[in-house]
C-alpha cells in the first residue's frame, strides 16, 4: 500500500487529499471519500481507507474547501452547495488518474457526507457504487431531534451570521459538538464523547462553523436522491443514532430501487472505532467485492 498527498481544484480553490494505491499489477477501482459535519479526513477516514486499500481498492480521501488541509476563506465555512461542488471536482480528479481503473469510481461518505454521496451520485449518473454510512438524510428529522431551546439559540446565531455576511463582517460561529444545552449543532449526550476523540492527538481542529449553514441544513433532504439511483447502493444505519435520526433514513432506503440496507445496534459515533468499526468495514468490503469486483 502507498499513500501520497495530492491536490485538485474546485471552483478555483485547492482541495487537498490522500491518494491510496494498493499493491497490484492492474489498475484498481477507486473510492472517493469524505467526512461529515465539520470533520476532517484525519478523523478515522484513514482507518477505513487502509482497509479498502488492503482489499485491493484505491482511495481518494479529501477535505472540503474551508476545512482541514484544503484552502478556502473564510475558514470553517460549511456550505452544502460548495461541498457538493467539491464532490464533483473530486470525482473528476479521480477519473483523470491513469494509475487507477478510472472507469469505476465509487463514492463513500459518512454522516453529513453520507447524504452528499447520494446527491453527488444522482447528479453524476455514472458512478459504479455508493456507500453511505450513518448518513444525514433529512434536515427536518435532524432539526426535530434538537432540544427546542438549543434550536432557538442556534437559529439566533444563524440570523446574526447572515446579517454579518450582508455587512461583509467576519462570520458568527456556532459550535459543532457540544454538551446538552450548549449552543451547538450536535448536543446529544453521546456527541462530545464520540466526536472529539476522533481527532488524533496533536491534530489541529476547530470545533465550530459559520452559523449561516443552519437554514441550509434544515432544508436539505439528500435521502430523496436514493429513489433516483440505479447503481448499487449500501446504506449503513445506526439504530441508536442521536445525530442522524435513523427512521427517515430507513424510509428513504426502502424507496431506493438498488439500495441495500444494513442496520447496526450502535450510536452515531460507535462505528468509527472498536468492534463496531470492524463489523461495518467488513460489510462494506463484502459489498464492494460483490458489486465492483477487482479485475
Amino acid at each position: 500500500m502507498a499513500r501520497a498527498d495530492v491536490e485538485f481544484g474546485s471552483r478555483g480553490v485547492t482541495c487537498r487529499a490522500w491518494l491510496y494505491l494498493p499493491e497490484s499489477d492492474r489498475p484498481a477501482p477507486i473510492i472517493v471519500m469524505a467526512h461529515g459535519l465539520g470533520a476532517i479526513k484525519e478523523m478515522r477516514l484513514d482507518a477505513f481507507a487502509e482497509r479498502f486499500c488492503d482489499a485491493g481498492y484505491a482511495c481518494l480521501v479529501f477535505d472540503y474547501r474551508h476545512f482541514g488541509a484544503s484552502d478556502g476563506q473564510p475558514r470553517q465555512l460549511l456550505s452544502v452547495r460548495r461541498q457538493l461542488q467539491d464532490w464533483a471536482a473530486a470525482i473528476a480528479f479521480a477519473r483523470s488518474l491513469t494509475e487507477v481503473d478510472n472507469r469505476r469510481v465509487i463514492l463513500w461518505g459518512t454522516s453529513f457526507g453520507g447524504g452528499h454521496v447520494m446527491v453527488a451520485a444522482a447528479r453524476d449518473g455514472d458512478v459504479a457504487a455508493v456507500i453511505a454510512q450513518c448518513p444525514f438524510t433529512s434536515g427536518t428529522a435532524s432539526v426535530l431531534a434538537m432540544e427546542p431551546a438549543t434550536a432557538v439559540r442556534v437559529t439566533g446565531r444563524a440570523i446574526a451570521d447572515l446579517a454579518a455576511k450582508l455587512l461583509r463582517r467576519d462570520p458568527v460561529m456556532v459550535g459543532l459538538a457540544g454538551e446538552p444545552h450548549d449552543t451547538a449543532l450536535m448536543t446529544a449526550p453521546d456527541v462530545v464523547a464520540g466526536y472529539l476523540p476522533l481527532v488524533p492527538d496533536g491534530q489541529a481542529f476547530t470545533n465550530e462553523v459559520a452559523a449561516r449553514v443552519v437554514p441550509e441544513i434544515a432544508l436539505h433532504h439528500p435521502g430523496r436522491a436514493l429513489a433516483e439511483l440505479t447503481c448499487p447502493v449500501l446504506v449503513c444505519v445506526c439504530d441508536k443514532d442521536s445525530v442522524a435520526p435513523p427512521r427517515q433514513t430507513v424510509r428513504y432506503a426502502h424507496r431506493g430501487p438498488t439500495t441495500q440496507l444494513i442496520r447496526y445496534p450502535e450510536g452515531h459515533f460507535d462505528i468509527y472505532v472498536g468492534d463496531a468499526f470492524e463489523e461495518v468495514v467488513a460489510d462494506q468490503v463484502d459489498f464492494l467485492d460483490r458489486v465492483v469486483p477487482l479485475g
